[in-house]
């Protein structure tokens, strides 16, 4: 992918970062939040989903919620990444040219604490987004999928009282990242009304399961 094509993609996903921010916090960008400090604990469940980090105890990774741990790294970054001026064609430029040049890899584990220190100095290091998708065997396109569908599952999760507290994210004993990993997995991205049809088939979901379990 060129970096022309690269930029407007993440163009997109700036406007619908901001937008998102927009439905929690209408001012969110005059409000300051801490968006450096959800990234490097977002990095914690990274790696509790990519495993084997845990020497006492046997564990088993989980590589497809890895990817949606990057994904919500990703939402974080982006954040980070937008000001007032919300001149998204610049930022998007500078973060494709950052994109293409990524970080060497010193392990997966090491590189996710790479991103958490960058964090931590509140920098996000975007060339380590690729790196951690490589050793998942995933690019820049299954981040820009995800990133939609996650994107979609966090308006819809406002839109059903995650912000006052009335939202069950937990769907018949599964947290509804699992059931947006089944619902991405039987859409094309491609297909037009892509954002539209996931909202769909969360909102279906959703309600025959707690429907059900009202009963």
């Amino acid at each position: 992918m060129n970096a022309s094509t690269l930029a407007a993609k993440i163009a997109v996903m700036l406007a619908m970062q901001d937008e998102m921010n927009a439905r929690v916090d209408r001012d969110w960008i005059e409000r300051g939040r801490a968006w450096y400090r959800a990234v490097w604990i977002e990095c914690a469940e990274l790696m509790d989903h990519y495993g084997g980090w845990k020497w006492w105890k046997k564990t088993s990774g989980d590589r497809e919620q890895a990817v949606l741990e990057i994904v919500d790294i990703w939402h974080f970054g982006l954040s980070m990444r937008i000001d007032a001026v919300r001149d998204f064609e610049a930022a998007a430029a500078r973060i494709a040219g950052e994109w293409l040049a990524p970080m060497p890899s010193r392990g997966f584990l090491a590189d996710v604490e790479a991103l958490a220190v960058a964090a931590l100095e509140r920098r996000f290091l975007v060339g380590a987004i690729p790196t951690l998708l490589a050793a998942l065997d995933r690019g820049f396109e299954d981040l820009y999928r995800a990133y939609v569908g996650k994107n979609v599952l966090n308006v819809f999760r406002q839109d059903y009282g995650y912000k006052d507290g009335t939202y069950v994210k937990t769907w018949a004993g599964r947290e509804d990242n699992e059931h947006l990993v089944e619902i991405l997995a039987a859409l094309d991205s491609e297909a037009p009304g892509y954002r539209e049809r996931v909202y769909a088939a969360l909102a279906q979901r959703y309600q025959q399961i707690t429907q059900q379990t009202q009963q």
